[in-house]
């Protein structure tokens, strides 16, 4: 057990080494000052009870600095028990006259209306997309979650990236953002590791990820790889999967949107529980991903902060004798490669998003994740359960 825990220890710190030069060689993606926009782009934002976020994500999108007579945007309205569908269509109809002539548009499908009574029971956010993506006029597919904000030139970014290279798919990044609690912070902070490793997957060629809050496709790429066919049981990963199939039918086709300005903002997990369901969540999709290098990835680090708890216990263990000596020396250094590597990933990606304020918040964070790795990875192998916009799913 000593020299696999050095040997993680190692293997910890070489991954965070090679994704941070990984992520620094990424090149930035910003659009030129000439850049005349030529593609049709229609937003799909899946909602289910988003009555509370839903005039603010639709404002956003509408008060970009894409021009609207390329823009199209379809609500997915996922059986609501609020009124989101309604605020959508007051919306359609004050936000719409003030750009007369623009051709921009909201509409709102309602999967009530799509599906049988009995759906209002199961996640169908990828039934959703299907449905939105099959009405959408655009060119480009564009998703997003009603519980986000995006900046003004979003889709002025993404369309740049589409029109400037032969590619199927562009994936953006993802940041947190007004947190009000410990817990809110820790997120940050891990969220903005992950959208380090993400983005570090492209050049090194390890693997490709995606957060279906920015992610942009071309229609014909959806239909060409037939969707969600083959993981439509699954009631996660409607971003991971997709991005996996265009992978595999055009290799290289994908692009990672680093850009601080091309950024769509959503709220950390409020509490505890809802924390937790989400992390089950992402975590049971982890299995079935194809990808074996991001599957060895996790993997390492899963063992990592596991063999750290191990030897914890064996200290105590062997609390009176030689061997608990050499055992709190080898977790020691355990906590301080995985501190010092934490850090150094941390502080660059908080410096390209301009959030040097939550590495205030980097110890206690760095203990919490430290436990919550080992903790939601074996829970997410055992517990196929868990709840999701207020339903319970496998």
């Amino acid at each position: 057990m000593m020299t696999l825990s050095i040997m993680f220890s190692i293997t910890y710190g070489y991954l965070l080494i090679v994704y941070r030069r990984g992520w620094k060689a990424l090149p930035t993606v910003r659009f030129q000052k000439d850049f005349d926009e030529k593609t049709s782009i229609t937003v799909l934002i899946p909602a289910r009870n988003e009555a509370g976020n839903m005039e603010a994500c639709l404002r956003s999108v509408l008060g970009g600095s894409y021009p609207h007579n390329l823009l199209e945007v379809i609500v997915l309205d996922d059986f609501s028990e609020d009124k989101t569908a309604e605020i959508v269509q007051q919306l359609s109809e004050s936000l719409i006259p003030k750009k007369s002539g623009s051709g921009s548009s909201i509409s709102c499908i309602r999967l009530a209306d799509q599906l049988p009574p009995e759906a209002r029971f199961q996640p169908n956010k990828k039934k959703a997309i299907q449905l939105g993506v099959a009405r959408a006029k655009g060119e480009i597919i564009v998703t997003t979650d009603a519980d986000c904000i995006v900046p003004k030139d979003w889709l002025r970014h993404i369309a740049y990236a589409f029109e400037n290279a032969p590619i199927k798919m562009v994936c953006g990044p993802v940041v947190f953002h007004h947190e009000n609690n410990l817990l809110q912070r820790f997120q940050s902070l891990d969220f903005l590791g992950l959208m380090g490793i993400t983005g570090a997957g492209y050049p090194l060629g390890w693997h490709q990820m995606a957060n279906g809050a920015n992610l942009a496709y071309r229609k014909e790429a959806f239909e060409a790889v037939n969707g969600y066919a083959g993981n439509e049981h699954l009631a996660s990963g409607d971003d991971m999967f997709l991005v996996q199939k265009v992978a595999k039918r055009w290799p290289g086709s994908i692009a990672f949107l680093k850009n601080s300005d091309a950024t769509v903002l959503t709220e950390a997990a409020p509490g505890l529980h809802s924390f937790w369901q989400q992390r089950l969540r992402w975590g049971t999709k982890n299995a079935a991903l194809p990808n074996w290098p991001l599957r060895l990835s996790l993997l390492t680090v899963f063992l990592f902060c596991w063999s750290i708890w191990i030897n914890l216990a064996f200290i105590f263990f062997y609390l009176w004798t030689d061997k608990a000596y050499i055992i709190l020396w080898i977790f020691l250094f355990q906590i301080a490669v995985k501190a010092f590597f934490d850090y150094v990933f941390l502080s660059e990606m908080c410096r390209f998003f301009n959030r040097k304020d939550l590495l205030r918040w980097f110890w206690p964070s760095f203990f919490m994740h430290t436990a919550y790795i080992p903790l939601v990875g074996t829970a997410s192998i055992f517990m196929k359960k868990y709840q999701w916009k207020g339903r319970r799913a496998n």
